[in-house]
């Protein structure tokens, strides 16, 4: 397959490179000028879609996605796939999904979960948004660079799924990490807690598989000094990007938005940039209860 990638970034790279190991002729573009193995660089954006059967994006922001978007939908084919795997607002998602349907295009949106590691090893998770042509035509790709895709529905509802999982997300790894620094300060053993909650009612993800005290249950970024597996900036990014998606949708998400308070206050205010996520952990045990 005649593939175009645009945005060669620590997630792109990756995953452009795994297409064109597969054995798929990847064209890719990126204005930092990255070169990745395997793949052929275009000099704009434009040259890299030209005449692709799949476009895939991975770019910062929903702005950005919008004027790429302006950019290369025009030199797109009727019948082509404008597949955006990055994380924007449902607004931006659906906006440039209209315009590339306006053109004859099949348009997806299909923000990943896995990381850099996923990108790296082919298995991310897929949230797809979009037609079902699009959708079975990108399939085989999903299937190279990820081990699951999940269509979800209409354009945007990839990244509806999201951010709805992310604000679950951010919020149980707070929760998480406020019972950790209770618990030490009721002198409860940390691997006594981890026993019990990760086999009772009070078990997720966050507790299970990403714990985020050191030396307590699998290998997480808590047991390398919080370098970041998912940085608290983008946990940050995703939880606006929800309480965005509330304010438009006029939902209540009280929770979601106490956990983008947090984030916010954590990453701008208490050296929590560059950090895990999950290094809310120290933030907590160095507070009282009467802490703001």
């Amino acid at each position: 397959m005649k593939i175009g990638f645009i945005g060669l970034g620590n997630m792109g790279a990756p995953m452009a490179a795994n297409l064109a190991k597969a054995g798929h002729a990847v064209t890719g573009y990126d204005a930092a000028r990255v070169t990745v193995d395997g793949v052929e660089q275009a000099a704009t954006a434009e040259e890299a879609a030209r005449g692709k059967e799949v476009v895939i994006t991975m770019l910062p922001n929903g702005d950005i996605l919008r004027s790429v978007a302006a950019e290369i939908v025009p030199a797109m084919e009727r019948g082509a796939v404008l597949l955006d795997c990055s994380t924007v607002d449902v607004d931006s998602a659906r906006a440039v999904a209209a315009d590339a349907q306006a053109r004859g295009l099949s348009a997806l949106d299909a923000p990943v979960s896995g990381g850099v590691g996923g990108a790296r090893d082919g298995t991310l998770t897929f949230m797809v948004g979009g037609d079902e042509v699009g959708f079975q035509k990108a399939k085989p790709l999903f299937d190279i660079m990820g081990k699951k895709a999940v269509h979800c529905g209409p354009a945007g509802n990839g990244q509806a799924a999201k951010i709805c999982n992310n604000m679950i997300l951010g919020a149980t790894m707070i929760v998480t990490c406020e019972a950790f620094a209770l618990a030490d300060k009721l002198g409860l053993d940390r691997q006594a807690m981890f026993d019990v909650v990760s086999t009772s009612s009070g078990s997720s993800w966050s507790m299970n598989t990403y714990c985020p005290a050191p030396g307590v249950g699998p290998t997480s970024p808590a047991d390398n000094d919080y370098q970041p597996g998912f940085a608290a900036d983008l946990m940050l990014k995703d939880l606006r990007l929800a309480q965005e998606a509330a304010a438009s949708a006029d939902a209540d998400t009280p929770l979601g938005r106490a956990a983008r308070d947090l984030y916010a206050r954590f990453v701008e205010s208490e050296e929590g940039q560059g950090k895990d996520f999950s290094a809310m952990l120290p933030r907590f045990e160095a507070r009282g209860h009467s802490s703001d």
